[in-house]
């Protein structure tokens, strides 16, 4: 993608207009779009820990995080994902850390603010999430200091790409080794898997 090209296509999510709210996305007449898209994360308050050189600031906050719904469609003919992008941010709002690499990077850097500490659920003990309270302060953080904006792409993928390769966005993993924070917030997040697996199913 050209220079050009880049600018026109995440102008939306680098510079937004306005962003959105927990409150404006669960609504019943959400905000967000049932359509495929990219979806930056602004936060007003930085998660501890999490450094913010070079990352895009302004009104709204600090670019910490990009996601796109649906995925890349899977190369092995099976279906592709019919997640949109209503679906994708309400589910990092109020969802679990076992369904939102978000909520599981944010809880881990809240952990001691917030008092919540990762768990294995489920009768196998195979998913790690916050728990209750730990879900729902987690939740409530988010919806005083995280605001989304979001721009619809028929292939979302390609502009996530782009925006992993040339923005900080130290919350990425994905496709994001270049990352400063990358190797910290890998550790960060295995620590906390560790010590979750080293405790009792809850």
């Amino acid at each position: 993608m050209n220079d050009d090209a880049y600018r026109e296509r995440s102008r939306p999510l680098l510079s937004p207009g306005q962003v959105h709210s927990r409150d404006e996305v669960l609504a019943r007449d959400s905000a967000i779009p049932a359509r495929p898209g990219v979806y930056a994360w602004y936060f007003d308050e930085l998660p501890p820990g999490v450094p913010a050189q070079g990352c895009i600031a302004g009104a709204f906050g600090t670019l910490l995080y990009v996601g796109i719904a649906p995925k890349l469609p899977p190369l092995n003919g099976r279906p592709p994902s019919r997640q949109h992008l209503r679906q994708r941010v309400r589910y990092h709002f109020r969802g679990n850390a076992y369904g939102s690499t978000l909520r599981l990077t944010l809880g881990c850097h809240l952990a001691g603010q917030l008092g919540i500490e990762l768990r294995r659920v489920g009768s196998r003990g195979d998913r790690l999430t916050f728990t209750q309270p730990g879900e729902a302060l987690l939740s409530e953080w988010m919806a005083a200091h995280a605001r989304v904006a979001y721009v619809v792409d028929d292939e979302p993928w390609k502009l996530e790409d782009e925006l992993i390769s040339r923005e900080v966005l130290p919350l990425n993993i994905a496709n994001n080794p270049h990352s400063a924070y990358y190797t910290s917030l890998r550790a960060l997040r295995a620590e906390h898997k560790r010590r979750a697996r080293d405790l009792p199913i809850v």
